[in-house]
């Protein structure tokens, strides 16, 4: 183990903890429009604001969905690595998540884990499938790749990434993303994640925010990050800007669990919502503190973070692929 800072360990917990409460209240609405939310809580304004469970899961209140337990999948197969990112060990423990029979899990992600059961190769072929599961569990990705480059971090991204997903769209999402919670965990604020943001809009206009249709974002990796760049870079505070991010509906889970990342290491624990915390789920807020501070703290001097990714998808590629998404 390493030492590490009570600032970075307080802004990990608070990205973790930030990740289920987002997914937690967007769960509720997964699946609704705007107009569908405003009817159903008609009572409370027309808004969303506390987490109940319920939606289409009928989860019990305070209980998450496949975005936070599959980052603390992912969590569990980096620390039983010493802290490295191996794509054998990240199958692995998604192959065991599965197996588990979790409340919900995505089309996407099912088909990655069955090509895994099938072929033993913890990595998919690129295809046309730009959905967001890759992106909404790369948190501890960023945990212990806090002191890492910036192009060893975007392997390691995309080394989770590629068991499951494997488009343009989404690997330059989920490298930014990670980015993005880099910063935020550094304390560098929200002017930096804004440059994060600008600086993947460039490389890809898909993703421009600005004037662009917000409401009832979809899967499509570009809804997604769409929505949560809007939020995210909003004012306001933590609540604030995370309960407009989960009333645009649509995946609202999975909107709820990216901000809720960035906006907690942002924020950090103090500038939480404690009565939201108090109605999370005792387990889950347990294992993410745990989990939050044993990656901050993990040994991960560089050891070959891509080891065991053999063949076209070795180290050179993912070297490739990571260094045209990293600016500069």
């Amino acid at each position: 183990m390493i030492g590490v800072d009570a600032d970075l360990e307080d802004r990990a917990i608070a990205a973790y903890l930030g990740l289920a409460l987002g997914d937690a209240l967007g769960a509720t609405v997964e699946f609704l429009t705007p107009r569908e939310i405003a009817h159903q809580f008609s009572r409370e304004g027309g808004v969303h604001r506390h987490i109940i469970g319920g939606g289409w899961l009928r989860l019990g209140a305070g209980e998450v969905t496949d975005d936070t337990t599959m980052a603390l999948a992912l969590g569990e197969a980096i620390l039983a690595e010493g802290g490295q990112v191996r794509p054998p060990a990240v199958a692995r423990a998604f192959d065991a998540w599965m197996r588990a029979k979790p409340v919900d899990i995505g089309n996407t992600v099912r088909r990655g884990i069955l090509h895994f059961r099938r072929t033993g190769r913890p990595w998919v072929r690129p295809s046309a499938d730009a959905g967001n599961g890759a992106a909404m569990r790369c948190l501890p990705v960023a945990l212990t790749g806090a002191r890492w480059s910036e192009r060893r971090l975007a392997r390691a991204a995309l080394a989770q990434a590629w068991v499951t997903h494997r488009h343009p769209l989404a690997d330059a999402a989920t490298v930014c993303l990670v980015l993005m919670a880099k910063d935020a965990l550094a304390g560098l604020g929200q002017e930096a994640l804004a440059t994060r943001a600008e600086a993947l809009v460039r490389r890809h206009p898909e993703f421009r925010w600005e004037g662009a249709r917000l409401d009832n974002p979809s899967g499509y990796i570009v809804d997604t990050v769409k929505a949560v760049f809007a939020g995210v870079l909003a004012p306001g505070d933590f609540t604030e800007r995370l309960v407009a991010i989960v009333n645009r509906g649509g995946d609202a889970d999975t909107t709820g669990a990216i901000a809720g990342m960035l906006l907690g290491a942002l924020a950090g624990t103090r500038g939480l919502p404690e009565p939201c915390l108090d109605r999370l789920r005792a387990e889950i807020r347990v294992r993410c503190v745990a989990q939050a501070r044993a990656l901050a703290a993990a040994d991960n001097a560089p050891r070959g973070e891509t080891a065991g990714v053999p063949g076209s998808v070795g180290r050179g590629l993912l070297a490739q692929e990571a260094g045209s998404l990293v600016p500069g």
